[in-house]
């Protein structure tokens, strides 16, 4: 059967020598690149005075996103879900009752919208998947915390605030 790429090697199947028994060869060159590094000018950032600059393909925290006119684009599609490979994100969809057209754009929203971000990869493909373009991935660091509960971030804490209105601490 013939190799798909080009890059097998052959594996040397002669046995080692006595100095190769010894690992001499291998701690010497390890001990070489030590001693490379230790000589080298590394590069160091005084935090809070100085901030590290980052790709622009950085993805951060999850943002569920609002129209114009301050609805919510989310219309519980569930492709956002599919699309995860880690399952993190959980929701469950409602029908819209008459008076509440202010709040959502569609017949169909979210009612609930959970995403884990224990097991979140921060790949973006809820982001590339959402038709609605409802959920987008920021340049913000997710915090640090001591329980795991505080890790899952429900709808009310992913929602862009409406205008005029302040954001839950």
């Amino acid at each position: 059967m013939q190799a798909l790429t080009n890059r097998a090697k052959p594996v040397d199947r002669r046995p080692m020598t006595f100095v190769e028994r010894m690992y001499l060869p291998a701690i010497a060159k390890g001990m070489a690149i030590t001693f490379k590094h230790i000589f080298q000018k590394k590069e160091v950032v005084s935090y809070p005075e100085q901030k590290r600059e980052f790709s622009p393909v950085f993805r951060g925290l999850h943002v569920l996103n609002r129209d114009e006119e301050g609805r919510e684009n989310c219309t519980a599609c569930g492709l956002c879900a599919v699309s995860c490979p880690a399952e993190a994100i959980t929701m469950e969809g409602a029908e819209r009752k008459p008076g509440e057209e202010h709040l959502y754009r569609e017949e169909k929203y979210a009612a609930r919208y959970e995403i884990n971000m224990l097991r979140c990869i921060f790949c973006g493909f809820c982001e590339e998947a959402c038709p609605k373009d409802a959920i987008y991935l920021t340049e913000t660091f997710a915090p640090s915390n001591y329980k795991r509960e505080s890790f899952i971030y429900g709808k009310e804490d992913l929602l862009i605030p409406m205008p005029g209105e302040k954001k839950k601490a």
